[in-house]
């Protein structure tokens, strides 16, 4: 049960909370009440301004549609009077631009210039779309047809006004290789001005574009075609100055240049350098004229203390006695050297050209372009070298085939300038492509006719008893041969190929392995051509050493045909171990040095038999047996006299005999003086000390007319005609 007094407390408390709450509710009527009042005023004050709102909606739409049609009416109104400001224009526009059309685009106007064809030719489409049939078409047509004329007249005028030849010491540095420099310092030449190339790029862009007029093309490749000759000419008067007076044949702007480098070689050219062939070229010539054509005689050359003198002689003499000869060899050297750096630079040249086109003319054309604008140049560099090949062939006719050796550089330079050349020429037309190899093949073929007529008259060459050496020295045809095939061997991958190139395997026994072989007989490979000159060098030598053994016979002294043929195998030895044509024999003939040793010694043996005349009284045949006290008979004392008497003659006559005669070669000739001095010495000394005692003549000193000593002085003085 709960007390009274708690229960008196809940009370109060319950009636406190309820009376509170009362308030709370009384408080909220009050509020909603003034809330409904405020929200009917609100809708009342809505409502009017709605109704407001769609008064003035009513008033202001009709007056906002006519000002509406009023702007759109203003709009047409101006759209329609810049349609005819600018229809009105086009009739304008002859007379506007009459003016600066007539001056034309020269004197830096080219831009305002174009601008102002552009206006003519936005008027002729106009007049062509919308009124054809108006005599304003024809006036602006034949002010645009004018305007391009002038244009096309300006691209002429700036080709021909800055177009220059290149001058040769720039091409001269263009095509210099400098092995001394790890990279090489790329000369560029330009052709145009940079501002008056600018112009003819934007000619020739809107030529393309809007004048559709492909001449202007023909009017490049006409006014190029022509520098590019006259640089080539150009180059080539260069040479023809300076070359045979100054002896400068690269350029002096390389010199200029490397001031600072004193201890650089000086840069090397193309590949040939003038007068290397010169010598052999008059040894050759002055062969074929005296020797195979046998209108004059032989040389009666002496001997001398070194090989290589003996050929330094005869060209020194050839000189002399041919001063004019001379000088045209030197002109002839020239014009090789230049036409093998017209080659160089005519490939220089025409890929400057090609990058100078690339930016002018459209690529479609470009290909063509440049295969006419290098035809000029092209055709002269094949008809010059065409030129040579008819030169060389009407030599080879008269059997000088020194004339092979001006092939021999500049088919070399060709052939090395071939890839390059084949990559500058890609494009063009086959008849382009294909001049250069075919200028090739004409000088392989030329080239190879020369080696192998040149191996038919070495085997051929007469044996004329005028145009033999009297004193058994080399004889012309050996010293000529020896010196045709150390130029081969200079030149030797050429020579090779020349062979490979008339596919001479079966002539000369080669059996064709289909490794060393292609369908293009340029591409034999470099053993299969290496082989074949290997093999051509042993058949001149072949038929070199039969001719000499034939030539021998026409001596009536056998050891002085021994002389000869000694004289020349030891030449043909001691030449192929210098020159290293051994190393090219070897290829084919493992044994060849020993083959000419044994040859040589041959001779030698031969020759030493002529003393056998002599030494033959010195030996015990006949001699009479002598007893101690006895008295000699008169038989036995004139055997020993007559021993005398053909000793001493025939020392005499041999001596007189063979002091005229020439071993060129001290070492040989010192050898073979020796060898006679031991066998002769020795042999009297003991028919000497034979007859020592021997009463066999009261005058003693009538036989007994040398001393030992005097003897071998005697030899000693053997093949020298200075005794």
């Amino acid at each position: 049960m709960i007390p009274t007094e708690d229960a008196s407390a809940r009370k109060r408390e319950i009636e406190e909370k309820l009376k509170q709450e009362q308030e709370t509710l009384s408080f909220i009527r009050e509020n909603l009440e003034k809330s409904d009042q405020l929200t009917k005023g609100m809708v009342s004050i809505l409502s009017s301004f709605e109704s407001r709102l769609m008064q003035l909606e009513n008033s202001i739409i009709p007056v906002h549609k006519q000002t509406e049609n009023l702007q759109r009416l203003q709009e047409n109104v101006d759209n329609t009077l810049s349609c005819m400001d600018h229809v009105i224009s086009y009739y304008h526009v002859a007379k506007e631009t009459d003016r600066i059309i007539r001056e034309g685009p020269t004197g830096g106007r080219l831009e305002e210039y174009l601008a102002c064809i552009a206006k003519i030719q936005k008027a002729v489409e106009y007049f062509q779309d919308n009124n054809p049939d108006s005599p304003e078409l024809n006036t602006v047509k034949a002010r645009f047809e004018k305007g391009k004329e002038l244009l096309e007249a300006e691209f002429r005028n700036l080709l021909t006004r800055f177009s220059k030849a290149v001058p040769p010491i720039l091409i001269l540095d263009a095509i210099t290789v400098d092995d001394e420099l790890e990279v090489q310092e790329e000369v560029m030449l330009e052709h145009l001005p940079e501002a008056a190339l600018q112009d003819i790029i934007c000619i020739s862009g809107w030529l393309v574009e809007y004048g559709r007029n492909q001449d202007f093309m023909n009017v490049y490749f006409q006014i190029r075609s022509n520098q590019l000759d006259r640089s080539i000419k150009g180059l080539k008067d260069h040479f023809r100055k300076n070359s045979a007076s100054s002896g400068v044949l690269y350029s002096p702007a390389v010199q200029t240049k490397r001031k600072d480098t004193p201890t650089k070689k000086a840069p090397k050219r193309p590949v040939y350098i003038p007068g290397t062939i010169r010598k052999a070229q008059n040894l050759l010539k002055q062969y074929s004229q005296h020797g195979l054509d046998g209108k004059k005689g032989g040389s009666n050359l002496t001997p001398m203390e070194d090989l290589d003198l003996r050929v330094k002689h005869h060209s020194e003499a050839l000189n002399e006695k041919h001063g004019a000869a001379s000088g045209k060899d030197d002109v002839l050297d020239i014009e090789i050297d230049s036409y093998i750096h017209c080659i160089s630079a005519f490939v220089k040249l025409a890929q400057s050209e090609y990058a100078l086109l690339t930016e002018i003319i459209p690529e479609h054309h470009q290909k063509k372009t440049f295969d006419s604008l290098i035809q000029e140049a092209l055709d002269n560099l094949m008809l010059e070298g065409d030129n040579i090949v008819s030169a060389a062939r009407r030599a080879i006719m008269r059997h000088d085939y020194s004339a092979v050796l001006t092939i021999f550089p500049i088919l070399k330079h060709l052939k090395n300038s071939k890839s390059e050349f084949d990559t500058t020429l890609q494009g063009t037309a086959a008849s382009t492509k294909n001049k250069l190899p075919t200028l090739i093949t004409s000088m392989e073929t030329i080239g190879a006719k020369a080696l192998e007529e040149f191996a038919d008259s070495i085997k051929n060459d007469p044996d004329k008893e005028y145009n033999m050496p009297k004193d058994g020295t080399v004889h012309e045809l050996t010293s000529n041969a020896i010196l045709f095939l150390q130029q081969l061997l200079d030149f030797h991958e050429t020579a090779g190929a020349m062979l490979a190139s008339q596919v001479l395997g079966d002539t000369y026994n080669i059996p064709l392995d289909p490794r060393e072989t292609s369908s293009s007989a340029s591409n034999y490979s470099s053993d299969f051509s290496k082989r074949l000159l290997s093999t051509y060098i042993c058949k001149v030598l072949g038929n070199l050493q039969l001719n000499l053994l034939s030539k021998s016979k026409v001596y009536e002294d056998s050891a002085l045909s021994a002389i000869f043929l000694h004289n020349n195998y030891n030449y043909i030895l001691k030449s192929l171990e210098k020159s290293d044509l051994i190393g090219l024999v070897k290829v084919t003939e493992k044994k060849a040095e020993v083959s000419y040793r044994e040859l040589i010694e041959q001779q030698i043996q031969m020759y030493q038999r002529s003393w056998f005349r002599v030494t033959e009284h010195l030996t015990d045949r006949n001699m009479p047996v002598i007893q101690p006290y006895n008295k000699l008979k008169d038989k036995e004392r004139q055997v020993i006299k007559d021993k005398f008497k053909g000793f001493n003659d025939g020392l005499d006559e041999l001596c007189k005999t063979q002091k005229g005669w020439a071993i060129p070669d001290k070492e040989q000739r010192d050898f073979i003086r020796q060898a006679q001095k031991r066998v002769v010495s020795e042999g009297y000394r003991a028919f000497l000390h034979r007859c020592a005692n021997i009463q066999f003549t009261k005058n003693p000193e009538k036989y007994h007319k040398y001393r030992p000593e005097q003897v071998e002085e005697m030899i000693e003085r053997l093949f020298d005609t200075s005794a």
